[in-house]
């Protein structure tokens, strides 16, 4: 296990901190992934983000182990840059509040179904009454319209309905989920890109609009690939592991001791190839002169290639292959990402100082004007930032405040 020591240690950035959103107000009413993702980009790129949660706190919050100082690791993944309001907006009163809340945002999002928006008054209809201008995000299983709106759903449905989880494994393994919740990331970083197109357009007429992303949606347009491909051709690929069924040399491969990934994808990368491992006359024979030729001799050169990828470590043959311009890598495990370097000097892997201990992060990301940073606040406890914000923005006092915890609102 790498020790938090090991990561970069980050302070709040101040000025240094990417700024492309701010001033951009953000209702976050999501739980789990998918929903405090999207935010996450959105606060990342410098949105200023209010988290309002049940009185109970984010799902998230409850997942684990693994925790680290009696929080989830989940919950601290996609959560920071954020305040935490807590309200209980099922009351009248709470709906109140939030409904006041809302014209001093321009975003919100939830991941409510249809019916469930309607029933709390947070349904597009109803806040946009209130705010003409505001932005209004459903990330949902299905969308908010059609025969399945209803349906529950999680980043594991979505997979399972998009066709990822029929392709992902060996052949004559059962179909695999994608080793992260990529539904959940896919769909979050949809709902961050429309906003931001959203946001663009209002500048011109101050017009909001609701924007309804679908997790199986996302997922499929993910597929779009090989959906397109099967719909074009009548071939239907089924799985097959660390190997591509399009481009002929696009797999794993053991070496000596650890395994690598290399991709042939053209054929100048080809010609490199066997010239680097010294068998340039192999490379140019006519058999294998093009994709579609390489293709149908897929099982012969797989075999000769792996053949010579056995004698020697791997870290010979990634030497060997940057020097040649040859598309190649290791097949890390979370240990070595976490500890990678380059990783590390760049940005993207960091730890912070929350809840008196350091909180490890993994970034945005995107360089902007040669900057990656944007860290401004770790992720917030349950109800952090509740009272500050109702005097922030809707003028309470302290004893309307002390009402509302007396009532259980906040």
């Amino acid at each position: 296990m790498l020790p938090l020591s090991q990561l970069p240690q980050k302070e709040e950035a101040g000025g240094q901190a990417i700024r492309l959103l701010e001033g951009v107000r953000v209702l976050d009413l999501t739980t789990s992934i998918a929903g405090p993702y999207a935010t996450l980009l959105l606060a990342d790129f410098g949105a200023s983000v209010i988290k309002v949660e049940r009185r109970e706190g984010d799902d998230a919050r409850g997942w684990g182990p693994p925790f680290l100082a009696q929080q989830s690791l989940w919950f601290l993944s996609v959560n920071r840059n954020k305040r935490s309001v807590t309200l209980d907006f099922s009351t009248p009163r709470g709906r109140e509040l939030l409904h006041a809340l809302v014209p001093k945002h321009d975003v919100l999002v939830t991941n409510q179904v249809g019916r469930s928006q309607k029933k709390l008054g947070i349904d597009y209809a109803t806040l946009s009454a209130l705010h003409p201008g505001l932005v209004h995000v459903s990330i949902t299983g299905f969308g908010v319209q059609g025969a399945r709106s209803e349906l529950p759903s999680y980043d594991l449905i979505a997979e399972g309905y998009s066709g990822v989880m029929d392709l992902t494994g060996e052949a004559d393994t059962p179909a695999q989920k994608v080793g992260t919740p990529a539904a959940d990331l896919l769909s979050g970083m949809d709902a961050a890109m429309a906003v931001a197109a959203a946001l663009y357009r209002r500048r011109a007429g101050g017009k909001g609009c609701a924007i309804d992303v679908s997790m199986v949606e996302s997922m499929t347009r993910f597929m779009a690939p090989r959906l397109v491909s099967y719909m074009g051709s009548g071939e239907l690929p089924r799985r097959s592991g660390a190997r591509d069924s399009v481009i002929a040399v696009y797999q794993s491969f053991d070496t000596a001791d650890e395994p690598i990934t290399l991709g042939l994808g053209n054929d100048g990368i080809w010609r490199r190839f066997w010239n680097a491992v010294g068998e340039p006359e192999y490379g140019a024979d006519p058999r294998f002169r093009t994709n579609k030729e390489r293709r149908a001799a897929r099982a012969e050169i797989v075999e000769h290639i792996q053949a010579l990828l056995r004698q020697h470590p791997r870290a010979r043959w990634l030497k060997l292959f940057a020097e040649h311009r040859i598309p190649a890598g290791p097949i890390n495990r979370l240990d070595e990402i976490a500890a990678d370097r380059e990783l590390q000097a760049r940005g993207m892997l960091y730890s912070v100082a929350a809840f008196d201990a350091r909180i490890p992060q993994v970034g945005l990301g995107i360089r902007v004007d040669d900057t990656a940073e944007t860290y401004r606040s770790p992720p917030p406890a349950l109800g952090e930032h509740t009272d500050e914000v109702l005097r922030e923005l809707l003028h309470l006092s302290e004893a309307e405040i002390a009402e509302l915890r007396e009532q259980n609102i906040i």
